[in-house]
């Protein structure tokens, strides 16, 4: 099996653009950039303002894109330039992409006028029908499906090997780095661009998240203080995408690595008492993690977040624990990306010898992945 080590890192949040910028807002501990009023009693990161057309160069791609698919694309232009292979198409058209993504964005204008009509509609099924063969347009329903995030980084950047795409919150995150280290450590492949975005400031999200009671809707606390007050997570909009390849290939094209991904575990346990805390013991044993530094991407959830707690004090005591969430906010199918993106800078500043990231979906799904120095 070959070493798997990360050669470029692209990372956009509330709490800048660049790994760099994040390094520095982890090590300060100062208060996170969040909004209390924009969808109050919601708190939520909101993304840093980003320059568009660093990235995105055309205007026409920027406008048939939803605010996670820029994202997204944004921060794979970032991790490309960071990995030395942004201007080598030979080396991006054999590049696997593999995206961790949710279902699109509503319409709320749309929505909005839908809803009114169906109130004063004589007959409200042949109106909802009419509206929706009139106003949902073949593209307008296209830019919901999840893959089109992962066409337009192809379009883009011109990324033009095989692509997968993956759904189911936390865990798709997870599974997308674990897909693309397992092949390239096997040899299948040598190089892949994998990561995950979400747009937290968006109404339909909230109300959904809400309704299963998972937010947090007090003045903001960090992760491991909301169980003892009820509980809830803060969702943060952002992006983050890795360059990941085998040691050897990074090797002959000169490019110095920031981490190796040593190991990549997941579950899905039954979330009865006591699961959360059983099941992280037993992927760090399989793992055989002995971190320094952990960067957990627990929700704040109350249960979920105190048997997570407990578990790490066990797995590794002594450690410097970051919560990921009290930096960019909850971010989904982003999550787990970010904390190997922040535990790979950490280790490459040498302030981590071995990093332990972990991710406890907020619903189903635990991960664990395990970083070493290059």
């Amino acid at each position: 099996m070959r070493d798997v080590v990360i050669t470029g890192i692209g990372l956009v949040s509330s709490a800048g653009e660049g790994l760099e910028a994040h390094l520095t807002a982890l090590a300060g501990g100062g208060a996170p950039n969040t909004d209390t009023t924009t969808f109050e009693p919601f708190p939520v990161h909101r993304i840093t303002a980003l320059e568009w057309d660093r990235q995105i160069p055309k205007k026409s791609d920027q406008r048939q894109m939803e605010a996670w698919q820029k994202l997204g694309c944004y921060a794979a232009g970032l991790a490309l330039d960071a990995a030395g292979a942004k201007e080598d198409a030979t080396l991006k058209s054999r590049m696997q992409l593999i995206v961790s993504a949710g279902g699109g964005e509503r319409d709320y204008a749309v929505d909005g006028q839908i809803l009114t009509g169906l109130r004063q509609a004589e007959n409200p099924g042949v109106f909802l029908n009419e509206r929706l063969m009139g106003d949902l347009r073949p593209t307008l329903f296209l830019a919901q499906l999840s893959n089109l995030l992962a066409g337009n980084i192809s379009i883009v950047h011109g990324v033009t090997g095989a692509s997968r795409t993956f759904m189911g919150e936390e865990s798709s995150g997870v599974d997308a780095i674990r897909i693309a280290r397992e092949r390239i450590a096997s040899g299948q492949d040598d190089i892949f661009l994998v990561g995950g975005a979400y747009n937290a400031e968006r109404a339909d999200v909230l109300l959904i998240y809400e309704m299963g009671g998972f937010l947090w809707k007090k003045p903001y606390r960090p992760v491991w203080e909301r169980p003892a007050d009820g509980g809830g997570m803060i969702l943060g909009s952002g992006a983050c995408f890795m360059v990941l390849e085998s040691r050897e290939h990074a090797a002959s094209r000169g490019v110095k690595p920031l981490a190796a991904v040593a190991g990549i575990a997941s579950d899905r346990s039954r979330r009865k008492a006591g699961s959360i805390e059983g099941a992280l013991h037993a992927l760090s044993k399989q793992l055989g993690a002995t971190p320094d530094v952990v960067l957990s991407g627990a929700t704040g959830i109350k249960g979920l977040t105190d048997e997570e707690q407990a578990a790490l004090k066990d797995i590794a005591p002594g450690a410097a624990v970051h919560a990921t969430g009290d930096l960019v906010g909850h971010t989904m199918e982003a999550q787990a990306p970010t904390g190997v993106a922040l535990a790979a800078g950490l280790i490459a500043q040498g302030n981590a010898g071995e990093a332990l990231v972990t991710s406890v979906g907020h619903w189903r799904g635990e991960g664990a992945i395990r970083l070493t120095k290059a």
